[in-house]
């Protein structure tokens, strides 16, 4: 990108380019994260003489070569202090997206971005490699969407459907993944994605980052819960007394314990279903059981089925089996996607409810993922060029797949769920779905974490 500047045609005046999801794993993405992105990095005075003193320096080591040297040109020190001495170290930049938490299917644009200064032409896709960092954010939020699906379709057809429309499914996918990912910044935007739809979480970066960006006061909420240090820490012998600390500390509401140090099947049957029994059932509220290995469904509905020899439990409307409201179980060990809907059904299958159950996860959470998953791309599709307006397209033989859209383009909705991306500059600025947010460094438009989950829902 350092040296792009160079390359455009003579007389270059604007690039205009565009983000996409072009196909992926899911027929329909989230669109999340981008105001995190325009506010930690673009909004405000963001090019000083200091800052460009100092890039200057660094490129002249990164491209110096023991033969050839460097070539001073490389590092477009001219364009970025005209970008002070015209704008005051603001970025000449307009960025037109779609509203966050938006359900659009692949294949359309999501936002775009073009220069405000025909000097500063080489800008715009200068910026690409930051922005198109919201493949991230906005991958955890689709791959959020689809969980959450599965999730209410298996509540309702076992007899569920309360947990659905009181909204306390948002309680049933909880976030365990900040450890699990690569950055305490990656562990912010993920965890913030996966809030769009839930609200369990133990990613506290997660909830500072939508506060501090989405302007939500506290969007999640958790338990207290026991890992294995805390249980092990006793002993073998003293399992059983580590388990009753766990209830005395916290005599009321939900508190989750690991359960597997040992001997998942015995702490089931005869700690929790015989020892404990009575302080779980005249307890004000619900133990939550977490089993964290074996074999998948099979432990799980094991769990279930040794919990039921001693606590009971009730049929729903669909005859599914139901324990009582003072003990539940959360499944925290081996879980994405393919392995909850598994799980799942197998519950449903052997007449279990899924209420029954929460799920935690990690790394399949936050970081199993890729700029792929969703096939995302940012490209240039439209230029002005000795004032003579360009539309431009990627076309490789090699693989169709990655042509890329021409000209300026309009985002539209027919109002019942389909989406349209109109291209080369034929569509109706009216009815136009992409609102500018970003113009020469100030932000235009501040979305808040409660708009963008009534998006999500609707």
């Amino acid at each position: 990108k350092v040296t792009h500047h160079l390359q455009y045609p003579p007389n270059t005046e604007t690039i205009y380019s565009y983000f996409e999801s072009r196909g992926g794993d899911h027929a329909n993405v989230v669109f999340f994260g981008l105001q995190y992105f325009l506010k930690r990095y673009l909004v405000g005075k963001r090019v000083t003489m200091d800052r460009i003193d100092r890039a200057q320096e660094i490129c002249s080591q990164h491209f110096s070569h023991p033969v050839f040297g460097y070539d001073s040109k490389l590092f477009n020190r001219r364009g970025w202090e005209y970008i002070i001495s015209h704008h005051a170290g603001y970025l000449p930049i307009s960025i037109k997206a779609v509203p966050e938490g938006t359900v659009v299917p692949t294949k359309n644009v999501l936002f775009t971005m073009e220069n405000t200064d025909k000097e500063c032409y080489w800008l715009t896709n200068y910026l690409e490699t930051l922005l198109v960092q919201v493949w991230y954010p906005t991958t955890v939020a689709t791959l959020g969407r689809a969980q959450r699906k599965i999730i209410q379709k298996y509540l309702k057809e076992t007899g569920c459907e309360e947990v659905n429309s009181n909204g306390l499914y948002k309680f049933k996918l909880h976030d365990f993944g900040f450890r699990g990912v690569s950055s305490v910044e990656a562990a912010a935007l993920g965890g913030a994605a996966h809030l769009v739809h839930f609200m369990g979480t133990d990613t506290m970066a997660a909830l500072t980052m939508v506060k501090d960006f989405y302007n939500m006061e506290c969007a999640g909420t958790s338990i207290p819960a026991s890992e294995h240090s805390t249980m092990t820490s006793w002993g073998r012998e003293k399992e059983v007394d580590a388990m009753r600390n766990m209830l005395q500390q916290y005599p009321t509401g939900l508190v989750a314990c690991v359960s597997d140090s040992y001997d998942i099947f015995n702490a089931c049957e005869n700690l929790w279903g015989e020892e404990l029994k009575e302080m779980i059932l005249n307890r004000s509220g619900t133990l939550v059981v977490r089993p964290d290995s074996g074999e998948l469904p099979k432990t799980l509905i094991q769990v279930l089925e040794k919990l039921q020899s001693k606590f009971g439990s009730s049929s729903t409307k669909t005859g599914h089996k139901k324990l009582p409201n003072c003990i539940r179980v959360i499944q925290g060990d081996g879980v994405d996607i393919n392995s909850m809907e598994m799980i799942l059904k197998a519950m449903k299958q052997q007449n279990w409810a899924v209420d029954n159950v929460a799920f935690g996860s990690g790394g399949a959470l936050l970081q199993k993922m890729h700029r792929d998953t969703q096939k995302c791309a940012f490209k240039c599709s439209h230029a002005i060029v000795a004032g003579l307006g360009v539309d431009v397209v990627k076309d490789p033989v090699t693989d169709p797949g990655k042509k890329s859209k021409a000209g300026k383009l309009t985002l539209q909705s027919d109002g019942s769920g389909g989406w349209t991306t109109i291209t080369e500059g034929k569509g109706d600025p009216s009815l136009d779905k992409l609102v500018e947010v970003f113009r020469d460094g100030d932000l235009l438009v501040d979305q808040d974490f409660a708009s963008i989950r009534r998006r999500v829902d609707a």
